[in-house]
């Protein structure tokens, strides 16, 4: 569910600002490509850790934010990460 160079850090930066368009993530996340955005954010949907928001508008606006499932999933991945953190070999 979260393997891949870029899903880790979409989950710490949804859990970081609750509702964000896509485009926020791009300038937040410079190095990913568009087509990996919308990969992963299809992917981490599917797998219900995070939930898309259509607001139905012209131009199309869409904001992404952490599901429930997802924010249960958060201290987890602060514990890994502080476990890593103290433990770099």
């Amino acid at each position: 569910m979260i393997q891949g160079r870029w899903k880790l850090p979409i989950l710490f930066r949804l859990f970081a600002d609750p509702s964000l368009r896509s485009s926020q993530l791009m300038r937040d996340m410079p190095d990913i490509s568009q087509k990996m955005l919308t990969q992963h954010l299809r992917e981490l949907e599917t797998d219900r850790l995070i939930e898309r928001i259509d607001f139905e508008e012209k131009p199309l606006r869409v904001e992404y934010r952490l599901s429930e499932k997802g924010q249960k999933l958060m201290p987890l991945l602060f514990e890994a990460r502080r476990f890593s953190a103290s433990h770099p070999e």
